[in-house]
């Protein structure tokens, strides 16, 4: 049984201390495996990671029973919620980048706010065209 398994069944048992055990020794591996997932992504990720890494981990010993059955059975968990984490990261994206919560509204149904002045605009217009015309005829 290797120390990784070992740590995961003492981490089933509810051991609080091996989960600060675990990651000294999966780190660099869980490191690898988000630069891969990260390389398959489109350029502009903001996310790092490092990042990816210590967010997977959080959500793989975190709140609630957890049971891996070895080493790789808690690779390919790990690899699972770092991919949930992305498809996440790309949902959030994509909503702020269409408005987010915000509704689309017609404008044409739309009061707006400005009273219909159209003279007033039309002779400000004017105006500042003569003054334009002026600057530019000198």
């Amino acid at each position: 049984m290797s120390d990784v398994t070992r740590i995961l069944n003492a981490i089933e048992r509810g051991e609080a201390k091996a989960t600060d055990e675990l990651l000294p020794l999966v780190y660099e591996e869980l490191r690898l495996l988000a630069a891969q997932k990260l390389s398959h992504e489109p350029p502009g990720q903001t996310l790092q990671a490092t990042a990816l890494v210590h967010e997977a981990y959080l959500r793989l010993v975190g709140d609630g029973p957890r049971s891996w059955e070895n080493r790789g059975h808690f690779f390919v968990a790990a690899a699972e919620a770092m991919r949930r984490i992305l498809v996440d990261n790309a949902r959030r994206k994509k909503s702020l980048k269409r408005g987010g919560d915000r509704r689309r509204v017609d404008l044409s149904v739309v009061d707006l706010a400005i009273e219909k002045r159209g003279d007033d605009l039309i002779a400000l217009d004017e105006a500042l065209a003569r003054l334009s015309n002026g600057r530019h005829g000198s």
